[in-house]
């Protein structure tokens, strides 16, 4: 098991972002659809990127997978069970049930784990299969999903902290080879699932209204293959944004998608720093006193769940109190006590945290929850004073590739070693 060494650093230059996790995931899945090649691009050397090849191989695709381009071509579609051992491990790998019951009629997939960061069922994917027909029991462990033929239905996704992402998915891939029309409502408006619908609609799927809350699908008979474009991940280009904050450092991100990142950029003004956009690249100035800030995590375009953990880190530096509220998983706050032993004020009552800014940081042993929570420390590492171990890394593994190499060209002394 792996851990970084971290010492406090400043950091300066140009980064480029990698491909999305959150997209290149839902896009492996859609392949199970069609009995024909796809090509993806920029899709990143991850741990959950390997998990998920792991689960579509066992399903019975032939898979290449080499300087971030994938090839998956079908092989032998007769697999229909993704098994424990692999979905335990990565909560976006439950998105191969939509498609497998759309294509095979039958999809018997193992409830799924990833990071711990409190409840998140599967209502809303089963939900939403059976409106379009399917009869699903749950049964040791498994979701056993059955259909003879899906149909169309109007489905309401609505949930108790809003719209479902990977319900969104699995929804939307189940109703694009059933039988007539479908209409999502409350559908999740990432750009993640915009990106899905868009490769979907290469694909030959009947698609409208991606990208916002109500979603028209008109089934087709078949999916052929195609070659498409991975879009950058806006969390890692947000994470980034977060260490510049942190660091009081002046950083370039490039290869990233700043129209995806609209409340993240306007937050970041809010704290204290200036950003200048160019196309695909912007540029990052804090000031010396960042302001605290109230922050409230929405589904998109609010900010994001997956970057509260982030801007902790940072508003633990800044000029006075800041509240934040995780409106989308309240349990998401495992990353407190670690940033409190390197010497920041947080109190946590229910789904909201109080931090209270301090002038520095010091380094200190912690440990990684969850994917999200290890960049943060990450962050908090090189923006304390002194020395911070960071155990448990392989949470960062799943999500972020090389960071510790990008880290190390802005300047950053950080060093990956065995435990």
């Amino acid at each position: 098991m792996d851990k970084f060494i971290i010492h406090k650093s400043s950091l300066k230059g140009e980064v480029s972002i990698s491909g999305s996790k959150n997209a290149a995931l839902p896009m492996m899945a859609a392949t199970l659809l069609t009995d024909q090649t796809c090509v993806f691009h920029n899709i990143p050397d991850v741990m959950d990127t390997r998990t998920m090849i792991k689960i579509l191989e066992v399903l019975g695709q032939r898979i290449q997978f080499d300087n971030n381009t994938l090839v998956i071509r079908a092989k032998n579609k007769s697999g229909y069970v993704a098994p424990y051992k692999l979905v335990s491990t990565m909560r976006a790998s439950f998105c191969c049930l939509g498609p497998l019951l759309a294509k095979q009629g039958k999809a018997k997939v193992a409830f799924p784990g990833g990071c711990v960061i409190g409840p998140r069922p599967v209502d809303l994917h089963i939900k939403g299969i059976e409106e379009l027909g399917a009869k699903v029991v749950i049964e040791e462990g498994y979701c056993i999903a059955q259909a003879h033929k899906l149909k169309g239905a109007h489905i309401y996704l609505g949930g108790v902290f809003g719209s479902s992402v990977l319900a969104t998915i699995n929804v939307l891939m189940a109703a694009v080879l059933a039988e007539g029309q479908t209409i999502i409502e409350y559908a999740a408006c990432e750009p993640e699932v915009e990106h899905l619908a868009l490769l979907l609609k290469k694909m030959g799927a009947d698609i409208e209204g991606e990208g916002t809350p109500l979603i028209r699908v008109t089934g087709v008979k078949e999916l052929m293959g195609c070659e498409f474009n991975n879009i950058p991940d806006r969390i890692e280009a947000a994470t980034f944004i977060a260490a510049s904050l942190a660091t009081n450092s002046f950083l370039r991100i490039k290869d990233a998608n700043p129209f995806h990142l609209t409340s993240v950029i306007e937050l970041t003004k809010n704290i204290g720093a200036q950003i200048n956009i160019e196309n695909s690249s912007f540029s990052i100035k804090p000031k010396n006193n960042l302001n605290p800030v109230n922050i409230t995590t929405l589904p998109y375009p609010g900010f994001p769940t997956d970057l509260q953990a982030q801007f902790m880190a940072c508003l633990c530096l800044a000029n006075g109190i800041s509240l934040i509220a995780e409106k989308i998983y309240p349990d998401r706050f495992m990353h407190v006590a670690e940033l409190n032993r390197m010497g920041a004020h947080i109190q946590r009552s229910g789904p909201y945290a109080i931090v209270e800014g301090k002038k520095e940081l010091v380094g200190a042993e912690v440990m990684a929850s969850d994917l999200r929570a290890s960049a943060a420390l990450v962050i908090a590492g090189v923006a304390a004073r002194g020395k911070t171990e960071v155990l448990r890394v392989y949470h960062i593994d799943r999500g972020y590739e090389h960071i510790e190499e990008k880290f190390e060209k802005l300047g950053a002394k950080i060093e990956r070693q065995k435990q």
